[in-house]
């Protein structure tokens, strides 16, 4: 599979070249484009001012938790699903609700539907969704969300060899504005590229201190092994996702908010190792997203054979607008379809 190069969208990026990693199997993502973004300056960092942070709830309704989560396994049998895991803090999004997320840049219409679209157009398009979602399970409340890549993997090296740029917070700030409009969450996403979760994380805690933003890794691009992203597939292990969970779960404690959402992109086993090592935590809750494209069999495929079989939490399933199109007779699933699988994805994302 390749990915296709990003576009000029500001003054703030400049396009280096334009290049596709190649040599992806199907049912595999590719790797982002390359783009060098502006460094961030201090008006950056300081543009952009959380919301009021209100208190998490009062109690958690422990019964619907049960009989939710019990829903959310859709009868699978293999005691596998539902995690036995100790409750959420009160205000836990899952598994309540499910989430359904556009994914994408704003500097690049390759990258996914949240910068492919117009605003207005990707607004209207992400409602209609939500709406087909709800229509195909009436019993779920589904709650839109924008999920933004804040570092995206690079195929230069950069300034400090990295491999990976950020991008500037005005442009994070642009997708919380848009969430605004809307009342949905927003997810960032990090491709560490040659870098690491310890160093891009605390980049972000000013935007992670707000009740409805979460946070999405990418083991696709962390480069262990000292690769350029697109090479080989990375990997993330459970110590990361420890480290990151922990991290969140602090800033949960310390300022009074509702659990954190953590997106971690598969597709691979080797994508996750010691899997049976990560921590659950009552301020986080750990998603482990199938994040491979391709015909429907392929994807399916792929989710039974990796998310299915090692259990962490709660499950996710990426739709490609186009991607899914790309083998012969192949087509995106349906919501119906889509929920047929056990356990049933409760976050969605379409790319």
């Amino acid at each position: 599979m390749k990915r296709s190069t990003w576009l000029p969208a500001a003054a703030a990026v400049t396009l280096i070249s334009a290049f596709v990693f190649n040599g992806c199997k199907p049912g595999t993502r590719g790797v982002a484009a390359e783009v060098q973004a502006a460094p961030v300056t201090k008006n950056d960092t300081d543009t952009s001012k959380p919301p009021a942070v209100p208190t998490t709830a009062a109690f958690l309704d422990t019964a619907l938790f049960d009989a939710k989560l019990l829903y959310n396994a859709n009868g699978d049998s293999s005691g596998k699903w539902p995690v036995k895991t100790d409750y959420p803090l009160p205000g836990a999004v899952l598994p309540f609700k499910r989430v359904l997320a556009f994914y994408g840049n704003l500097y690049s219409t390759k990258m996914g539907i949240l910068g492919e679209l117009p605003e207005k157009e990707m607004l209207a398009k992400l409602h209609e969704e939500v709406k087909n979602w709800h229509a195909a399970d009436t019993s779920m409340e589904v709650i839109p969300a924008l999920h933004y890549i804040a570092v995206t993997a690079q195929g230069a090296a950069g300034a400090d060899g990295k491999y990976r740029a950020r991008m500037p917070h005005k442009e994070i700030d642009k997708i919380l504005a848009m969430a605004e409009k809307i009342n949905a969450l927003v997810f960032i996403d990090i491709q560490v590229g040659l870098s690491n979760l310890q160093a891009e994380v605390p980049l972000l805690e000013k935007y992670l201190k707000m009740p409805h933003v979460h946070l999405g890794i990418d083991p696709e691009f962390s480069m262990k092994t000292g690769k350029k992203p697109g090479s080989v597939i990375g990997t993330f292990d459970a110590a990361d996702i420890n480290f990151t969970t922990e991290y969140l779960a602090k800033l949960v404690k310390d300022n009074n908010i509702p659990p954190k959402m953590l997106v971690v992109h598969r597709f691979t086993r080797p994508m996750v190792t010691n899997y049976k090592n990560i921590k659950l935590r009552p301020e986080t809750q750990i998603i482990m997203d199938m994040d491979g494209w391709g015909a429907q069999a392929r994807k399916i495929s792929t989710y039974r054979s990796f998310l299915y079989p090692e259990p962490v939490q709660f499950t996710g399933f990426k739709l490609f607008y186009k991607n899914d199109f790309r083998e012969k007779g192949s087509r995106i699933m349906t919501p119906a379809e889509v929920l047929k699988l056990k356990p049933q994805p409760i976050y969605i994302q379409y790319q």
